[in-house]
């Protein structure tokens, strides 16, 4: 964190002061924010956040002992560092980075991209990222913190020789991102897609949609948006956009300011060219997925408007090997290849991910897909899966893998569609599936193990990738 005064951070989450030892309103404190008492080391700041299955406050003394020189806490802990006590320590982190961006903001040239989407956000984010970082200091979320508390630790890690931070934005619920963006006010919102992702929070696709235009209505009036010309309701939040008088930049696979043709999948990656001001250059993505050629698109989009060059993003892309951990994240050997895409799962991305596995089996090779439930789609849950079901039938998928009790409607409906005779088999637990592919992969397998986070089904595909590594 920038360097400030107790009183200033004081005043910032709007606490009340408690000193101990020799501090002052007066001393200055520059560490780490965070949540996780593990990481606190010395110098930094611990947020004493009521969790679901602790309390923040139980480790105050501990962070105290390991050199924290600040707590931010709702009630006043017996230990020997200086207190902050607010009201909602959430809240006060919230308030903590809307001020430090809007200090960084004041005395430097940092750009803020917000960006949003039910599918692709952190792939996106990843790339945009490693466009931006060859121009200067960025911030970028680690892993997946999008959330009422990982959006806001990110804005925290800017300093005033940041240039880019790159804030990626998820909902469970309507008014999340409003509140996420509102913090730090975007100069250029990202909107990637609006599917079936979280729609059961939500209330149906229309609900998510009024859900991811709130980015574009907390970004600044004079800002820019940059919208997929490919789905139609982003392509509708230009009218908000517009009214708003923020420009409008559009990427997608038709007609856009930034586009790509010539899309080939192979086992390596995606090969595609793009186009954008007038110039073509051929991009080798090694992220596996054609699905990914969008978010390339994106990250272009954005970085090409912030003043890069095609060429500089697309020699920069090219240097990508994985999206992110557990996001289509290839692992075994040649011998049998394991896609890892097990971090999330919506109907457009295990669409999209049985598509890949498709696309990349060659002549000889064993198409299997080790598949687990999509969760967060409400009343939509039974048809969706159902849709998975088929879908994987229809692709020639020719084991058909499902683990647990939520996804069992998959496998009924691979069966109702033929997949009777050992093509489709049913685990209720991962262990059991393990056990179930050790025996039956072979030589020429590509693997493919997708399932939303909560299934976990991400250390299966881990497991399987140690084993035929």
């Amino acid at each position: 964190m920038i360097a400030l005064t107790l009183s200033q951070i004081a005043s910032a989450v709007r606490g009340d002061l408690r000193l101990a030892g020799d501090d002052t309103p007066d001393t200055v404190v520059s560490g780490t924010v965070d949540t996780d008492s593990r990481l606190i080391g010395p110098g930094d700041i611990f947020v004493a956040k009521p969790g679901e299955t602790t309390d923040g406050h139980l480790f105050v003394d501990a962070v105290a002992q390991a050199g924290a020189v600040l707590a931010i806490v709702e009630r006043p802990v017996e230990a020997s560092v200086s207190q902050i006590v607010v009201a909602d320590a959430v809240r006060a982190l919230a308030d903590l980075a809307r001020d430090v961006v809007a200090r960084v903001r004041a005395n430097g040239a940092l750009q803020v991209v917000g960006i949003t989407g039910s599918n692709g956000k952190t792939t996106t984010k990843n790339l945009l990222a490693r466009i931006l970082e060859s121009e200067g200091e960025t911030v970028s979320p680690r892993a997946s913190f999008n959330n009422e508390v990982g959006a806001p630790l990110t804005m925290l890690r800017v300093t005033h020789d940041t240039r880019f931070l790159v804030s990626e934005f998820g909902a469970s619920a309507p008014g999340e991102i409003a509140r996420l963006a509102g913090l730090v006010e975007p100069d250029i919102a990202v909107e990637l897609m609006i599917g079936m992702a979280h729609a059961g929070g939500f209330g149906g696709i229309e609900a998510t949609f009024a859900a991811k235009a709130e980015l574009i209505h907390a970004a600044r009036p004079d800002g820019l948006a940059v919208l997929n010309a490919d789905d139609p309701r982003v392509a509708a939040m230009a009218d908000i956009a517009t009214d708003r008088g923020m420009a409008v930049r559009w990427f997608g696979r038709g007609t856009a300011d930034v586009t790509a043709g010539d899309v080939e999948v192979t086992a390596a990656g995606t090969n595609c060219t793009i186009t954008a001001g007038g110039q073509s250059l051929p991009l080798r993505l090694r992220v596996l997925g054609e699905h990914h050629v969008t978010n390339a698109l994106a990250a272009i989009a954005t970085a090409t408007a912030l003043g890069v060059s095609l060429a500089d993003c697309i020699e920069r892309l090219e240097t990508v090997e994985i999206a992110e951990r557990w996001r289509m994240q290839p692992m075994g050997s040649d011998r049998v290849r394991i896609i890892n895409d097990a971090y999330n799962a919506s109907p457009d991305s295990m669409a999209a991910a049985l598509r890949t596995l498709a696309q990349i089996t060659g002549p000889g090779e064993r198409r299997v897909a080790v598949l687990g439930p999509m969760s967060e789609l409400g009343e939509y849950a039974a048809e969706e899966h159902d849709r998975v079901g088929l879908l994987a039938v229809r692709l020639g998928i020719q084991r058909i893998v499902v683990v647990g009790d939520d996804a069992r409607r998959m496998f009924l409906e691979a069966i109702a569609q033929g997949s009777w005779d050992s093509e489709a088999v049913f685990f209720a637990t991962a262990d059991e599936a393990y056990d179930y592919l050790m025996g039956e992969l072979r030589d020429g397998d590509r693997v493919l193990v997708k399932s939303s986070n909560s299934a976990g089904l991400r250390f299966l595909g881990d497991r399987l990738g140690e084993s035929f590594s």
